[in-house]
Order: structure tokens, then C-alpha cells, then sequence
């Protein structure tokens, strides 16, 4: 946690932005929450800790998270966009159920070498991607099913 907070106020400093205890704790919170959190979710967990963090804070913040590189932003099928890990943490895409929003995170090195070809046939140079399948969960399917029947 040590680098990614030496990254981070780096980042405060670089930009022209304070460090604050309010930051410092969404920091820490984001760093040690797990999964795709949402910007209301991060809230929620910081105010419990600190009810004097506004929104607007956590909102800002997560910016410069991502902005740094310790956060990867996403929008999913709900609509809502959520947050999750990027310094240190391996790829994954992301399977998205339509109908109940459930979220399957799976990594295929087949994928990922098949972009890698594609990319050199093209020279081209990514600097990041994202694949997300939209689909029906297995859960979703059986409930199709059972109604139908």
C-alpha cells in the first residue's frame, strides 16, 4: 500500500492538488476494498470512517485515482460506473449479465495474444484495453426456462 500512496500524492503534488486526511482516506479505503465499486459505494464505506467526506470529494478523488493509474474506471450494463484496482493487478475482462447485472471477471490468454497479433498486423501500439461480453448468465437462463416450461 506503501507505493501506491507514494504514487498517488506524487500525483497530488504534480498536479497542483493538497493533501488532505479526507484523501488520504478514500486513498486507504479504495486500496483495501476488493471488486467493482461505485462511486456511491466508496462513499458509504468512507463516511462510515469519516462522515465528514462529502461526495463531491470521493467523486473528485477517483479521478485522480484513476488519472494516477491505481483506478480503472468502468460502465456497466446498469448504467452506473465502478471502479476497480489497476496498479499491480493482473487484466481481466468482464462477462455482463443483462438481465440481472451480475459480473463474471475472466482472463483468456488466447484473447489476449490474438489482440497482440492484431495489433502488430496493424502496427499499432494499445495502451490499454477493455472487453466486456454482454450477455445472459446461466442463473438468468434457467429462470427463462422455467418459466417458459
Amino acid at each position: 500500500m506503501e507505493k501506491e500512496k507514494e504514487l498517488f500524492f506524487e500525483h497530488l503534488k504534480t498536479e497542483g492538488f493538497k493533501r488532505t486526511t479526507q484523501r488520504e482516506k478514500i486513498l486507504e479505503v479504495f486500496l483495501r476494498t476488493e471488486g467493482h465499486s461505485s462511486a456511491e459505494d466508496l462513499y458509504a464505506l468512507v463516511k462510515a470512517e469519516d462522515p465528514t467526506v462529502g461526495f463531491t470529494t470521493i467523486y473528485r478523488t477517483l479521478k485522480l485515482l484513476t488519472e494516477c493509474g491505481l483506478a480503472r474506471q468502468e460502465k456497466f450494463a446498469d448504467g452506473y460506473t465502478r471502479y476497480e484496482h489497476s496498479y499491480n493487478h493482473q487484466h481481466h475482462d468482464h462477462l455482463i449479465c443483462t438481465q440481472c447485472g451480475t459480473l463474471i471477471e475472466f482472463y483468456s490468454e488466447v484473447i489476449e495474444n490474438k489482440q497482440d497479433e492484431i495489433a502488430r498486423k496493424f502496427k499499432f501500439q494499445p495502451t490499454h484495453h477493455s472487453l466486456r461480453i454482454f450477455g445472459i448468465c446461466d442463473q438468468c437462463q434457467a429462470k427463462r426456462q422455467a418459466v417458459a416450461s
